[in-house]
């Protein structure tokens, strides 16, 4: 296999894997915290009141962040979403007053649902548990 075409192979998962760029992860650490404290301070929507910011990530252009983010109530989700979605341009020009950047990224809201697959699974086991407990031929 010539070198050329060992170079445009997608690189293998694990030790292989080209590291992550240092300045990509401080501004998505920097605009998460700053997301997170706009949230709780600034931003007067009731539909976000119950938001939590979960993981920031940004590509390593810094062209886009996306901010991944949990409710408590699940059913408020579609709510916080059109909350979150009316809020991006405050934001995003609170971010380019607050971050020293030359050009502020896109913000994209992405509703993280693995608390949510997290309370089903526990519900599932507490009910295994039971129907476990409750058998009594069980060892």
């Amino acid at each position: 296999m010539s070198a050329a075409a060992r170079s445009k192979r997608p690189p293998l998962p694990g030790i292989l894997e080209r590291p992550r760029k240092r300045r990509p992860m401080r501004v998505a650490d920097a605009i998460g915290h700053e997301v997170a404290t706009l949230l709780l301070t600034e931003i007067q929507d009731p539909r976000v009141k119950g938001v939590t910011v979960v993981k920031t990530t940004v590509t390593d252009d810094l062209s886009q962040a996306r901010v991944y983010y949990s409710v408590l109530n699940e059913e408020a989700a579609q709510d916080a979403a059109k909350g979150l979605a009316s809020a991006r341009g405050f934001i995003r020009s609170h971010l380019a007053r607050a971050l020293a950047l030359r050009v502020v990224p896109a913000i994209i809201f992405e509703h993280d649902r693995s608390l949510a697959e997290q309370q089903a699974l526990e519900r599932v086991f507490q009910e295994i548990k039971e129907e476990h407990h409750d058998d009594p031929q069980s060892p």
